[in-house]
């Protein structure tokens, strides 16, 4: 039988990876007091293509429920969590999760994620203990090679302020940045220079971090800009503290979905240039729910991290057994726990196994 186009079956070593970078990262948000959160796999179309929220409705993958209302796959963590903390009210402002969420927009339509979700945290202190958080499992799971990036939402959006720009056009602008299109920004910005050569010098501002100190100068007399480099130029500084010399910036990211609303950051693999890891500030999220509330989350990509990380292997040992040592055999297993043990009735392959211990002439002694 095929699979729709998109799914793919997992066996063997691949599926072992992705339980440890399970594994260790459940250990590690325990250790930081993180409580546990799961959402349902099945949840209604609205919760994630509202305007507060915004997901594109394409990308969803969605059927019509017996009533006429359209459910989908859940195609987003944060959302559904800041709708199951509306709704359950717990006093907790620490979160983590693990599973799959499901879109139409990359290769595969379903990726496994593991993340954190923090609620009624100052700004500075959410930032810092999410990418310290990063750090702490990163390093857990024996991954160094990597380099993280810093952004803003907010230097883009002071930019754009004094632009008259439909709902439309601001989407085509939003787009063009993220793909670093000056054509697209240069026509879009026509009719206000100062703000087109802004945008232009923004798509720029990319690479280390020194780029915080020339739009420090640059913007010297504007309030929210200057405020926003001192906030990133402090988490550059925390980053140097913890032993993390390897940060860039990417002053001209845009955010992808609305609610993103201050910091955003991502993590990538040196070695294969993957991104591990993404997150930021969402304090606009629970406005959908009258609520002000101060958010900041980061997932990690198990797919990539699984590609990328080592398990050690266990040594692998056969006992040879037949019906009635077959208890001995078992008995003789329970006393090796650190190596992978099959009990079989004939003689296996000498090259598949470390150790071969024969029991089947041990009833007759």
């Amino acid at each position: 039988m095929f699979l729709p186009d998109g799914s793919q079956d997992q066996i063997g070593k691949i599926l072992l990876k992705k339980q440890h970078v399970y594994q260790i990262f459940n250990d590690v948000a325990v250790s930081r007091g993180f409580k546990a959160i799961e959402t349902p796999v099945i949840e209604y179309a609205d919760t994630f293509t509202n305007p507060h929220v915004g997901m594109p409705f394409q990308q969803l993958l969605k059927w019509f429920d017996r009533e006429g209302a359209i459910e989908v796959l859940r195609p987003d963590w944060t959302t559904a969590i800041a709708r199951a903390l509306m709704k359950l009210n717990p006093k907790e402002s620490k979160w983590f999760y693990q599973g799959s969420v499901f879109t139409q927009d990359k290769d595969g339509i379903e990726s496994r994620q593991a993340g954190i979700e923090m609620i009624r945290t100052a700004p500075i202190e959410g930032e810092i203990e999410t990418l310290c958080f990063a750090i702490d499992y990163l390093s857990a799971v024996d991954v160094s090679d990597y380099v993280i990036e810093l952004g803003h939402t907010g230097i883009y959006e002071t930019m754009i302020a004094p632009l008259s720009l439909t709902p439309d056009e601001e989407t085509k602008l939003r787009q063009a940045m993220h793909d670093k299109r000056q054509d697209v920004v240069k026509d879009l910005t026509q009719n206000n220079t100062r703000v087109q050569q802004q945008l232009l010098d923004l798509i720029d501002a990319y690479g280390d971090v020194s780029i915080l100190d020339r739009y420090k100068v640059k913007y010297q007399d504007d309030d929210t800009i200057v405020t926003i480099i001192k906030e990133l130029t402090q988490l550059v500084n925390v980053l140097e503290q913890l032993g993390i010399d390897q940060t860039i910036v990417d002053l001209g990211r845009v955010k992808q979905l609305p609610y993103y609303s201050g910091t955003m950051f991502r993590g990538y693999l040196t070695t294969s240039g993957e991104e591990c890891f993404s997150g930021g500030r969402y304090d606009k999220l629970y406005q959908q729910f009258n609520q002000s509330i101060q958010a900041i989350g980061l997932a990690f990509d198990v797919d990539v991290l699984a590609g990328s990380v080592q398990v050690e292997e266990l040594s692998r040992v056969a006992i040879i057994a037949s019906e009635e040592t077959h208890v001995l055999a078992e008995l003789k297993r329970r006393t090796m726990t650190d190596k992978i043990v099959d009990v079989v009735y004939s003689e296996p392959n000498e090259k598949d196994y470390e150790t071969i211990i024969d029991l089947r002439n041990e009833g007759a002694k």
